[in-house]
């Protein structure tokens, strides 16, 4: 990696270094609630809505105490359609109450609600862990994703784990698509703070333009 790439990396995770979880107020750890937390967050930010936005209806959830699947689940649909308003998550407000709570429900019967049950069941296949976390409702290919590299840094089989969307942030910044290359020149950041930072380069041209600017 050449000088001019390094000091881009620098520059990124100088302002923009911090992961989505760390947004939403979750102290990530490998324990039920910051997990379900996390992965609810994931399920936000995969519709096409402003990751600002997102972020505030994870915490609305929170605050309005839908922490865990069983508080998610008991909540009534118009409860969880009224912290997502809240949040400003309007356009999706009614479908995603209705899949929040089947999602707690599905998580509940098959994982008694705690997700490293399902790490579990992936006995360590990452491939296979990713097509778990499909299985829970609305997530998708794009949820699992955003699950996946949040998490790498307590579900350390996972990393690194930097996909699709963060390496079109790399590209926009004139970096190396390589994973392993990125990870090694962001040290010691965490992949999961440097992906993140990376996916707002792939969501914002203005904030490319910024960091290339400010790297000279």
């Amino acid at each position: 990696m050449s000088d001019k790439q390094q000091h881009v990396i620098e520059e990124l995770l100088s302002s923009y270094g911090r992961t989505y979880a760390q947004e939403a107020g979750i102290r990530l750890r490998n324990t039920p609630q910051p997990l379900y937390r996390t992965l609810v967050l994931a399920h936000l930010l995969s519709a096409r809505i402003r990751a600002s936005t997102a972020v505030a209806t994870a915490r609305a959830l929170y605050d309005a105490g839908m922490r865990d699947p069983r508080s998610m689940a008991e909540a009534t649909w118009q409860q969880r359609v009224d912290a997502l308003g809240r949040g400003g998550y309007r356009r999706y407000d009614e479908r995603t109450a209705t899949q929040l709570g089947a999602a707690a429900e599905l998580l509940t019967e098959r994982w008694g609600g705690d997700l490293r049950r399902l790490r579990e069941e992936a006995g360590g296949d990452v491939s296979r862990l990713r097509r778990l976390v499909q299985e829970v409702t609305g997530i998708g290919p794009t949820g699992a994703d955003i699950f996946l590299r949040e998490v790498q840094s307590v579900w350390p089989e996972a990393a690194p784990y930097i996909d699709a969307k963060a390496l079109e942030g790399a590209r926009r910044l004139g970096l190396p698509d390589e994973p392993d290359q990125l990870v090694e020149s962001a040290r010691p950041t965490e992949p999961a703070a440097l992906a993140a930072a990376l996916v707002r380069a792939a969501l914002d041209r203005k904030l490319v333009d910024e960091v290339l600017a400010r790297a000279g």
